[in-house]
């Protein structure tokens, strides 16, 4: 697979978000754990999570515990994974809600690092704004986690331009990806992906493919997506990948998958160059 960079480490250009990993109407763990064994023999050498990704019957930390699970199980070339979790959701009873405050961060990052079984976490990542809590106070509990060597990376999810600002500004270099929705209906992130490319971060998209239902209805409800993977002989999601990887070499796409066979196809499409024209075609569609 093609490789990109997030600050030192190189990574495979295609990630593997693990959130479906954990919805048991999809799969269950022994199939969770096949489904990223077949990611890391991909080349998705990026793995995100997060401690609020669980059943609803459950409480934090299940697709942590599930990633660990699978990574101790996989043998060689384990250790060359980075796993990015994520703190600042919560999840009580199936109901989400935020929580900014910096002793909450703490809690949450030293959980998550028992879970994952680590150190240190590669890449920690502040999962979505508290509008309870100043953004400033909260990106601060994650430069004392970096000082205290809890985390190796920040990463912000979720944040407009001045935020992105703002914590480049508390955490200087520690800050070294952000992760927002965008997908070909979902395009609102575009200057946040201009403005990592400004600043070297890498951009993660979140539910690339517009999620479940939008990774099926993606060649009728899309125009040009469909057209195009016929003239590549491959599907309309390969090629949306692919537009994705063509945008800027900061953009790493995190596409979900519960079946090892979702897996596959998602990672050939970092082998997908389209021409510019067809490039342009899709940048002016959705």
């Amino acid at each position: 697979m093609e490789q990109r960079r997030i600050a030192g480490v190189t990574v495979g250009a295609i990630g593997f978000g693990a959130m479906h990993l954990s919805n048991p109407r999809l799969t269950d763990d022994a199939q969770a754990v096949r489904t990223m064994h077949e990611a890391l023999d991909q080349g998705m050498t990026l793995v995100d999570t997060a401690d609020a990704y669980t059943p609803d019957h459950r409480g934090p930390g299940h697709n942590e515990e599930i990633v660990a699970k699978a990574l101790a199980s996989y043998g060689t070339g384990a250790d060359e994974v980075l796993v990015a979790t994520k703190g600042g959701h919560t999840r009580d009873g199936g109901e989400w809600g935020l929580n900014g405050r910096p002793e909450y961060i703490r809690r949450a990052a030293e959980a998550s690092l028992r879970r994952l079984g680590v150190e240190a976490i590669a890449l920690y990542q502040h999962h979505r704004p508290d509008p309870a809590v100043p953004y400033a106070e909260t990106i601060g509990a994650f430069k004392d986690l970096l000082d205290d060597g809890l985390i190796q990376r920040a990463g912000l999810s979720n944040a407009n331009p001045d935020q992105i600002r703002e914590a480049r500004e508390i955490l200087g270099d520690g800050l070294v990806s952000v992760q927002n929705q965008f997908s070909p209906s979902f395009r609102s992130s575009e200057p946040e992906l201009e403005l990592c490319a400004e600043l070297g971060l890498a951009f993660l998209p979140w539910s690339p493919l517009g999620g479940l239902r939008g990774a099926k209805e993606l060649g009728s409800q899309t125009a040009g997506f469909g057209e195009i993977a016929e003239k590549y002989s491959v599907t309309p999601q390969q090629v949306c990948l692919a537009w994705m990887l063509a945008k800027s070499p900061v953009v790493i796409p995190i596409p979900g998958a519960s079946r090892p066979e979702s897996v596959r196809s998602s990672a050939a499409a970092s082998e997908l160059k389209l021409d510019p024209e067809d490039l342009a075609r899709l940048d002016q569609t959705g």
